[in-house]
């Protein structure tokens, strides 16, 4: 038995949960104090729920992602209006050693598990359905190499890659806030910050945004997803996978430097950052509330095993490598959550790592420079050759 929720009720649905979220962020301090993003709360006592319905009765939910897509571009078109070539070439030497750590990261990943694999006693291919494929890869790269594992005598690896996609979409989002947190705390970083961060965020709560100035906000913004569409077309006349809306984000970024030097005032970036800022909340929320948990329910021991050591080491990897190498500063601490995010998950949940943790001690600029090119368009080209890289080894 089923029930096929549409567009606007599923929009309902994760709106309010959302609110839900906020609210019990206000309530339970804990939540407020490490920075666990309100859509992951009100989401995750959704599934939960929906699981426990679904154990008793047999009913499940169905849900309309249409507009999850959406959110997801909007929000990715607003970070390329954030950024500029001047950025961009200030984070020449960050952007690389980023992009190294996490091609270490993807080789830690796929080590561990098939290392972990041997040691417990169960094949390497179950170990592989653990590793980078779900964690660095989320539930896309799961889908497309599942198949794979399948073709190589793996008995149903395609819902295995998902139900560890699903743990770790949760457990790169609920260890983010925690982790930058301390380390801001214990190395007291956020002190240097949070003068400006909050003075920066009062200038924009005493700052008028008129209809008018929103409304061009989303005209621009639908301007770098329609030709976004054509980037990623040409794009995919490569023969490389790219995220559906890196085509968005460079236009976005090529509208904003062209426009900061004819009429700089011609973009309204305060107005765009409020709606990314909506489109990525709304995104995490219905991304939470289609989780099917009960996935999880059927993993082995041994699954169980190889996830809490994929924990373990994204959470090492992120304190310790993440942090001292791109600079032990405020910056660094908020790299090392969004890596938890999309090297656990996605990228969108890397973003709502940081935002959670920015909103309360002030921007960073470079963090949100790397995390998306990196996360967005290298991690997974790295991955996908590291993938059949591994899977041929094996």
């Amino acid at each position: 038995m089923s029930y096929q929720f549409n567009l606007y009720q599923t929009l309902g649905i994760a709106v309010v949960m959302l609110f839900f979220g906020g609210w019990l962020k206000k309530k339970i301090p804990f939540l407020q104090k490490y920075c666990i993003p309100a859509p992951v709360v009100g989401g995750l006592i959704y599934a939960l729920v929906m699981t426990v319905v679904y154990g008793f009765s047999g009913f499940e939910f169905h849900y309309d992602e249409t507009i999850k897509s959406i959110c997801m571009v909007m929000f990715f078109a607003s970070v390329g209006f954030q950024a500029d070539f001047k950025m961009l070439k200030a984070g020449g030497l960050s952007l690389l050693i980023f992009l190294v750590i996490i091609a270490a990261l993807i080789f830690a990943q796929n080590g561990a598990a098939l290392g972990i694999a041997k040691m417990i006693g169960v094949d390497m291919k179950v170990g592989l359905a653990t590793g980078s494929i779900p964690m660095v890869g989320g539930h896309g790269t799961a889908g497309a190499f599942g198949p794979i594992l399948e073709d190589f005598g793996l008995m149903g690896a395609t819902s295995v890659c998902a139900a560890a996609a699903t743990y770790g979409l949760i457990a790169g989002s609920i260890m983010g806030g925690p982790l930058a947190q301390g380390l801001i705390r214990k190395y007291q970083l956020h002190k240097s910050l949070s003068t400006e961060g909050n003075a920066e965020i009062e200038e924009e709560k005493a700052e008028h945004h008129s209809a008018a100035d929103f409304a061009g906000a989303v005209y621009q913004m639908a301007i770098a997803m329609g030709l976004g569409t054509l980037v990623s077309w040409l794009l995919s006349l490569t023969g490389l996978t790219f995220p559906n809306y890196f085509g968005a984000l460079v236009v976005a970024l090529l509208m904003r430097n062209v426009c900061d030097k004819v009429r700089p005032s011609l973009i309204h970036i305060k107005e765009i950052n409020v709606i990314g800022e909506i489109s990525l909340n709304l995104f995490l929320g219905i991304a939470m509330i289609t989780l099917k948990l009960w996935q999880m329910a059927n993993l082995a021991l041994p699954m169980l095993l190889l996830l809490l050591a994929q924990t373990v080491l994204m959470f090492g990897f992120a304190r310790f490598v993440v942090f001292n190498f791109m600079g032990r500063d405020y910056d660094a601490a908020v790299l090392a959550a969004g890596t938890c995010g999309f090297g656990m998950g996605a990228t969108p949940n890397a973003m709502a790592n940081m935002q959670a943790v920015t909103r309360k001690y002030g921007p960073s600029v470079k963090a949100y420079l790397l995390v998306p090119v990196v996360g967005g368009m290298f991690a997974d080209i790295i991955n996908s050759l590291t993938i059949t890289l591994f899977i041929n080894m094996i």
